[in-house]
């Protein structure tokens, strides 16, 4: 009897949690979706709170008008480009920096952790930043989106935890016995065991890459080196522009344009990273929880 009581609060107790998870579940993928539906639907009928779970007056006007801009595709393959190569880059440093500040060997390591600390509380500012992006060459060029922001003080103490608490000193020891040098024992033996943290820093790093508009809008020149993020946003400037400048039928022609786009916009910019996730969801949790502990 003892027994199936705690079955069935077990039973009841899996019940509440379960409910809870699904209604947290529904309030974050909701929005999405909303985005998504409106997306598909009339201006009118999502300005008039009509659209609920369905298109309302199904169009893909929005896609249609959107697409025709031919500066979406050379946005598009620079930010694929953008994001491979800074996330290359991104988990290379930052691993590379994170796994020697976890050696205790490595003389001076509370020296240089503290300095890349200093910099999560105080930094040059703009001016001075963009002076040294200048000063390097850097400016206008295709390498300013991918190296000089690639360090993250965040992700290097993340990595670095995941170091300590994961990968056993024995490991060097026996390695080193064997003949085996620094380079060696990092590319053959620690990079896979930590598939879990590389993951998770590789998912921020690209999302972050993706999203990126602020160092494109500052530090890029030529329109055929802005990110796809820029582009959109530009798009979505010239229509409210034109929707301000212009009267009659002209402006609600162009309101109703910008109406469609604003949405579309979304989708268009966040689908492909999205589509990401599920590949690294599995790391995502482990490499997180491992490289919280006993920072």
């Amino acid at each position: 009897m003892s027994n199936l009581k705690k079955r069935k609060k077990v039973t009841k107790f899996d019940i509440i949690l379960y409910s809870i998870s699904v209604i947290l579940l529904i309030i974050i993928l909701y929005p999405i979706y909303f985005v998504v539906t409106a997306s598909f639907s009339e201006p009118a009928a999502v300005a008039s709170g009509n659209v609920w779970l369905w298109p309302k007056g199904f169009t893909l006007e929005g896609y249609t008008e959107l697409l025709k801009h031919k500066e979406i595709w050379i946005g598009y393959k620079n930010t694929i480009l953008y994001t491979a190569a800074g996330t290359a880059i991104g988990i290379f440093v930052n691993i590379t920096a994170a796994y020697t500040l976890s050696r205790k060997d490595f003389v001076g390591r509370k020296f240089f952790m503290l300095l890349f600390v200093f910099t999560m509380f105080f930094n040059g500012g703009l001016i001075p930043t963009f002076l040294t992006v200048k000063r390097f060459g850097l400016y206008d060029n295709f390498l300013v989106m991918v190296l000089p922001f690639s360090v993250s003080a965040f992700n290097i103490i993340v990595a670095r935890t995941f170091f300590q608490n994961s990968i056993p000193s024995s490991l060097w020891d026996q390695a080193r016995i064997d003949g085996c040098g620094n380079v060696r024992y990092f590319v053959q033996i620690v990079v896979p065991l930590s598939k879990a943290i590389i993951s998770v820093l590789g998912l921020w790093i690209a999302v972050g890459q993706w999203n990126s508009y602020f160092n494109a809008l500052i530090y890029l020149k030529s329109s055929s080196l802005h990110p796809l993020q820029l582009i959109l946003r530009n798009i979505l400037i010239t229509n409210n522009m034109q929707t301000a400048l212009g009267s009659g039928e002209a402006a609600q022609i162009a309101l109703r344009r910008a109406n469609l786009m604003r949405y579309s916009v979304i989708v268009v910019s966040t689908l492909p990273i999205m589509c990401v996730y599920p590949f690294v969801q599995k790391y995502f949790n482990k490499g997180v929880m491992i490289g919280a502990v006993k920072g």
